[in-house]
């Protein structure tokens, strides 16, 4: 086959899910500019169409059915042919059988196969038929991929890729596979380059970061690793996701020591119940959750602690749902998201019997978030009359008068766009706003000073 080329296409990609989809689709995006194509922001107006999908949750097979199914609707391309795509976890996870569901799709590519996507399309474009490639290993090379970048002043670093951790729910590592973490100097080369070309904040990616070095030196290197990136000089880090059972007091004190490091830790602790928490296997318990966070907070006092906790685990009792309402005002988090567990088939967990009608378990959800909405609430009172710096990120979606950043403890931030000052001249840029309204979701308040 020639030399792969894209050159005059057009191309919309969509993408669902968590923070290494994301990074995974500006890598596609990065490959296909490198081959001539076109970025538009509707597939209406592409001519190839990719989806990058997630498959933690049901719905997210329905809504994916249903994107691919729409675009059976749109006009036809100048070309005349229009590519479909598929990529991410459910590409992975259902290879071929995806045209079980969608039968209008010409490409699948799994996570591991993202740097064949320019040639797969390619081939779509001049063979025809259903061009599938789902590796079970990530190939050498992919992170070294082009990269196009959604923003000039932040960039998704991934450390690491798969997990083994297999919690009793969670399709991840069937479709992202094992724990590999990349070399040290490798990442702090990555995050220097990132610096020099004007990044201000990078975000460390991996299923389970507290974990990251394990597979390379047999035991975790992550609070090493967070010293290492701090010396390149990048003004913020966040990290995501962190296991609680992995999480060591060497990487809380580099949080505590290192000032490029955020104030903030998402720390999933899914339930609130030992038996519960035993039955999804993350391997501890409600009261070395708690221990951790304690331990956290005697480091870092302000620190803004959020999570994911499920509601609905097959066999969760109303004594069970009371532990984890009794921590989650326990601990007082920042944020939290929360969820409605979802069966996945292949899990262990798929295969539990649970009589709790739905109703029961809507009534639960709602009684957690309320708690939640209170915390949150609570917690951004800490900051009302302070002044916050806030990196700004563009205009409020509700309002393109208001300027919109997140603080360092991830708080979004709102504040008025100076009169006859426009939105770019503040993007990427960290402003002081002293915070005189503080709500469940934000804060706002009045700029002070100017963009640094």
């Amino acid at each position: 086959m020639p030399q792969t080329t894209l050159q005059g296409k057009t191309y919309s990609i969509r993408t669902f899910g968590c923070q290494m989809n994301l990074h995974d689709s500006e890598r596609v995006s990065g490959l296909l500019d490198s081959l001539g194509a076109l970025e538009v922001a509707e597939p209406a107006d592409a001519d190839i169409v990719i989806f990058m999908t997630c498959c933690v949750r049901e719905a997210a097979d329905t809504r994916l059915y249903g994107q691919c199914s729409s675009c059976k609707s749109l006009p036809a391309p100048p070309g005349g042919k229009r590519v479909i795509a598929v990529g991410g976890c459910i590409a992975q996870r259902d290879g071929e059988g995806l045209l079980t569901n969608v039968d209008n799709v010409d490409v699948i590519f799994g996570t591991h196969s993202i740097a064949h996507v320019g040639d797969l399309i390619a081939r779509a474009f001049e063979e025809g038929g259903r061009q599938v490639r789902t590796e079970e290993r990530e190939e050498a090379g992919a992170t070294s991929m082009p990269w196009h970048r959604a923003t000039s002043y932040h960039a998704w670093v991934p450390i690491m890729t798969g997990c083994n951790n297999f919690c009793s729910y969670c399709i991840v590592p069937y479709v992202r596979g094992r724990e590999k973490s990349r070399p040290v100097q490798e990442i702090v080369d990555e995050v220097t380059v990132l610096v020099r070309s004007g990044v201000r904040e990078v975000t460390l990616l991996g299923q389970n970061v507290n974990s990251y070095g394990r597979d390379l030196f047999g035991s975790s290197r992550f609070a090493e690793l967070l010293r290492r990136v701090a010396d390149t000089g990048v003004e913020r880090i966040t990290f995501t996701s962190s296991h609680p059972k992995d999480l060591l007091p060497e990487t809380i004190d580099a949080m505590a020591e290192v000032p490029a490091v955020m104030p903030h830790l998402h720390l999933a602790v899914q339930s609130g119940s030992s038996r519960i928490l035993k039955l999804m296997n993350r391997r501890y318990t409600r009261e070395h959750y708690i221990e951790l966070v304690d331990a956290v907070r005697e480091r870092i006092p302000r620190i803004a602690l959020t999570t994911d906790i499920i509601v609905g685990f097959p066999g969760e009792t109303e004594e069970d749902f009371a532990e984890t309402l009794s921590l989650a005002e326990r601990v007082r988090y920042a944020q939290a998201f929360t969820f409605i567990y979802s069966k996945r088939e292949g899990t262990p967990a798929a295969k539990i019997d649970d009589p709790t009608s739905r109703e029961v378990i809507l009534d639960r959800f709602n009684r957690l978030v309320k708690v939640i909405e209170s915390t949150a609430f609570e917690y951004n009172q800490g900051s009302l009359d302070q002044t916050v710096p806030a990196l700004i990120e563009g205009p409020s979606k509700k309002d393109a008068s208001k300027l919109q950043g997140k603080s360092p403890w991830n708080q979004t931030v709102l504040c008025p766009l100076p009169a006859c000052a426009r939105v770019e001249d503040y993007v990427g840029k960290i402003v002081d706003v002293h915070v005189d309204t503080a709500r469940t979701w934000y804060l706002f308040g009045e700029l002070e000073g100017g963009a640094r």
